[in-house]
């Protein structure tokens, strides 16, 4: 079945600063979240640095609005994926990764997102915390059904709402066989930590390493509160750590020239990539872990 989900790669040209990078192939695929009824649609990036077999994986969430960039003008395909998500799909295949950047907005309706301040009017089908941690679930599953992939070493990456929804996949309140074949570790980048109060009253604790990103300056959700429930989680034993970049804002990560034109953000853009390969590189490909 796997193969019949498989349609043509697609190339995404490579960076002109990167001039000795491999072209990056984007292979549409879909797959059933493990909500049992949502299939879902995904893109796989992998480079001539992604092994052939038995490749570690990364699991990518978008934000609130959503994979595709702004300007799709009603074309939702790989060609038009935002320039966030296209840069770490890319990088990620060339840093020795398979990357499956999940469109999970599009599949219930709502493939152009949300825009900012849009939170409480949102449809419950894009709960970041009760029915995007099973998208996620879905592409684990479907990664680990492919040969080329190995199952055991796959990680969650998610920003923003996606970050959200990061957090909440990896908390430790998962069914047995989730966590047992779950990921292996966890990155969120600048994510609303309310979690709509799901850890309130027990705190917050997750079944693998999670790393948070974020700035001082986000201008959409509250580094202070993440802040405290990482300091929570970690009072209990949790293995999760935050960094926070001074001045940096919401999506500083993006490579656009609004965002990187501010100082903070190429900083922070720059540091945070390099801890998540490293991170991940730990986490994936270290024979100890």
């Amino acid at each position: 079945m796997r193969h019949a989900l498989m349609a043509l790669a697609v190339i995404i040209a490579a960076p002109a600063a990167a001039q000795d990078a491999a072209p990056v192939k984007v292979e549409p695929v879909t797959f059933l979240s493990r909500d049992g009824k949502t299939q879902v649609k995904g893109y796989l990036f992998r480079s001539a640095a992604t092994p052939e077999k038995n490749a570690p994986a990364v699991v990518m969430l978008h934000g609130r609005s959503g994979a595709y960039s702004s300007l799709s003008k009603g074309k939702y395909d790989a060609t038009t994926l935002s320039a966030r998500h296209k840069a770490w799909g890319r990088l990620l295949a060339r840093s020795g990764y398979a990357a499956l950047m999940v469109d999970d907005f599009g599949p219930v309706g709502y493939p152009g997102g949300f825009k900012a301040g849009t939170y409480k009017d949102r449809p419950a089908a894009v709960d970041e915390v009760v029915y995007r941690p099973l998208h996620a679930y879905g592409a684990l599953r479907y990664l680990q059904q492919r040969p080329d992939v190995d199952g055991t070493r796959v990680a969650l990456l998610g920003w923003s709402n996606g970050g959200s929804a990061t957090l909440a996949a990896m908390a430790d309140d998962k069914p047995g066989d989730m966590k047992k074949l779950g990921f292996k570790a966890g990155v969120s980048l600048y994510p609303g930590c309310g979690l709509k109060r799901r850890f309130a009253k027990d705190g917050y604790t997750s079944y693998a390493p999670v790393r948070v990103f974020m700035g001082t300056a986000d201008e959409e959700v509250s580094p202070k509160l993440c802040e405290s429930l990482v300091a929570r989680s970690r009072e209990k034993g949790g293995d999760i750590a935050i960094r926070m970049f001074d001045s940096a804002t919401h999506s500083y990560d993006t490579p656009t020239k609004s965002r990187q034109s501010v100082k903070a953000n190429a900083e922070a853009k720059a540091a945070t990539e390099a801890d998540i390969l490293a991170f991940l590189d730990r986490m994936l490909k270290d024979p100890a872990q």
